[in-house]
């Protein structure tokens, strides 16, 4: 895939993701900060793009190319997403309502920009997934870049 396409893909994917987070957050009681919301669907279409990736590599849902596919393009495209208008500095843990995003994404970040770089590396390699096998093989680098990131960046949930 050219740069042309990815760049359209990944703007696409954006714009999709601010705008779900707009209609979602006017409907919640408690109003978040837009970029934490914006953040949040981010985050949602992440997990489920993972789980059906997992449910493949599992058995749980039978091996569709087409499937496995998209699930990976989408992650890799919100992997590679601009941070600066959703990780705004003042908007972590503490200082904003209903975000787990701790202080050190802003104190580190290249090591953040790491993170999102081992997700997009892993799921480019499971774009053109031959089979359920290649799907199992490619999980353990995809959710070792969810999880190191979670342990360093991700506090603990809001209760």
């Amino acid at each position: 895939m050219n740069l042309f396409m990815k760049s359209t893909m990944a703007l696409g994917l954006g714009v999709a993701v601010i705008a779900t987070a707009s209609i979602a957050g006017s409907h919640s009681s408690e109003k978040l900060n837009p970029a934490v919301a914006a953040r949040q669907h981010q985050m949602q279409i992440v997990g489920y793009s993972i789980g059906i990736l997992g449910a493949v590599a599992k058995g749980e849902m039978e091996y569709d190319a087409a499937m496995v596919s998209s699930a990976a393009k989408n992650l890799n495209a919100l992997a590679q997403l601009d941070r600066a208008s959703l990780w705004i500095e003042g908007t972590e843990q503490g200082a904003t309502a209903g975000t787990r995003a701790k202080a050190e994404i802003w104190s580190d970040p290249d090591g953040f920009a790491e993170k999102f770089e081992a997700l997009a590396d892993a799921s480019a390699a499971l774009i053109d997934a031959s089979d359920a096998a290649a799907v199992g093989a490619g999980m353990g680098d995809l959710g070792g870049s969810c999880k190191g990131c979670h342990e360093k960046y991700r506090g603990p949930k809001n209760e």
